[in-house]
């Protein structure tokens, strides 16, 4: 690792590190991620059995990443095996996790109009019951937002969630720019890595620097170097690879970049902020 990168902040703001694809190499994942710099890392929890699991890894890995915070969620994809009753025990968890730093905020919620087979008003109803709770306990939202972003930003402007992270933010310029305006961030990774990637990369070059956000989405969403290799998962550990292509397509260093959306990453999930000035300057916590 160059001296550069050993002093550059890394902040993943979307990693499942809770994915099925991890578990028989969790430790040596978590540890590969640390060596290569990664300070903070989000883990955004996608239905009810997993969120017990993902409080324990946090927590559990946290002395290795300083920065390991996680949200609660309930992901579209996974509204088959949701039952309703699952928002009245999101609400208890909410509740019973307000007092541990590592919780951030609710997520990964939204709404997916591009996975066929999903039916659009049993995820509006879910989606909806979670941005009520955002509203209610006035916490940052994580987004899942596919083929969706219309129909998400007329649900954000009926409510007053207070800010948020677009995930795999793939819409249009305007749309991108109406989310800004409601608080959020926009993340990008390793989709914007790929040559054909040409609208990724636009919002990328033209969107203010304060409005952008890095992530993974490991184990899914691999950079392109990682196209063709059988087998071989994205994970947290590419991060600084990534960050670095990505400041490359903006047009500034590395140093610049990922010095902004660090500040980006603790702006809108203003927990994480307060864990991490409290894990760097712990005279300050009281």
């Amino acid at each position: 690792m160059s001296e550069v990168c050993k002093e550059l902040a890394w902040v993943d703001t979307h990693c499942h590190l809770d994915a099925p694809e991890f578990r028989s190499t969790l430790p040596e994942i978590v540890s590969s991620a640390a060596n290569n710099g990664l300070t903070a890392l989000l883990l955004p929890t996608v239905q009810v059995s997993d969120w017990g699991k993902a409080k324990d890894l946090v927590n559990q890995c946290g002395n290795q990443i300083p920065g390991l915070v996680y949200t609660l969620g309930i992901h579209p994809l996974y509204i088959k095996q949701a039952q309703e009753g699952d928002i009245s025990t999101l609400k208890s968890n909410i509740e019973q996790s307000l007092g541990d730093p590592r919780f951030v905020g609710i997520g990964e919620i939204g709404l997916d109009y591009f996975v066929e087979g999903l039916d659009p008003h049993r995820q509006e109803y879910f989606f909806h019951k979670q941005l009520d709770l955002a509203e209610h306990f006035q916490l940052p939202v994580i987004l899942h937002v596919r083929r969706s972003q219309d129909a998400i930003l007329k649900a954000l402007r009926k409510r007053k969630v207070p800010s948020g992270i677009a995930h795999a933010f793939n819409g249009s310029h305007q749309q991108a720019e109406q989310f800004i305006d409601l608080g959020f961030k926009l993340g990008f990774g390793g989709a914007a890595t790929y040559d054909r990637a040409l609208q990724i990369r636009r919002l990328l070059q033209d969107l203010p620097l304060e409005s952008i956000v890095t992530e993974t989405d490991a184990p899914d969403i691999p950079p392109a170097w990682l196209k063709g290799e059988g087998g071989q998962f994205n994970e947290p550990a590419l991060l600084p690879r990534i960050t670095r292509q990505l400041a490359g397509i903006r047009g500034v260093s590395e140093e610049v970049f990922s010095k902004a959306v660090w500040q980006n990453a603790m702006q809108v999930l203003p927990r994480w902020s307060s864990l991490m000035a409290n894990k760097l300057n712990p005279q300050s916590a009281s």
